[in-house]
């Protein structure tokens, strides 16, 4: 019998740690609220970073992370946020499906042209990044570079440039 008890508290554990979070949020950036000073990640996206530029259909720059954050804001409102848990919750962040009344922030963000829908995603917004592509909406709508991407470039110049000053 107390060989049951760890097994019982294993199976529990999924289910403490996958309680929805309710609140009104704090956008961090375009994929990235803040719900009751949890950080959460808005599942199957990513958007620009907050420093990251893009440029218009006329080559204009202008920054894209920027607009992106002000998109889910304006987005999201006063509305409280819902937030569902995908997967397991770390300690300081959380993936979660958010909705802001029935609309699912992650499907407005990529159908609105603000976020790329991640590829291995379980539940994907491949169809709503397809419509913005074709409408030419948000980032569609000029030149990007993926946000993995530009992040992966950042660290790199980061790297070489903390290389160089130790030289």
């Amino acid at each position: 019998m107390l060989r049951l008890i760890p097994f019982c508290l294993l199976l529990a554990t999924p289910a403490l740690a996958a309680e929805a979070v309710t609140g009104h949020p704090t956008v961090i950036d375009g994929d990235t609220i803040d719900v009751r000073g949890r950080r959460i990640d808005l599942y199957g996206i990513d958007a620009p970073e907050a420093a990251q530029t893009c440029e218009t259909a006329s080559g204009t720059p202008y920054r894209c992370g920027q607009a992106a954050a002000a998109a889910l804001r304006q987005q999201i409102g006063s509305a409280a946020v819902t937030c569902e848990p995908q997967g397991p919750a770390a300690k300081e962040r959380l993936t979660a499906l958010c909705r802001a009344g029935s609309t699912d922030l992650s499907a407005w963000m990529v159908g609105h042209g603000h976020a790329l829908a991640l590829r291995e995603a379980a539940q994907g917004y491949t169809h709503q990044e397809r419509r913005a592509w074709a409408t030419r909406k948000g980032i569609w709508a000029g030149v990007f570079e993926e946000p993995a991407d530009w992040r992966h470039a950042q660290s790199r110049a980061k790297a070489l440039a903390s290389a160089q000053a130790s030289d």
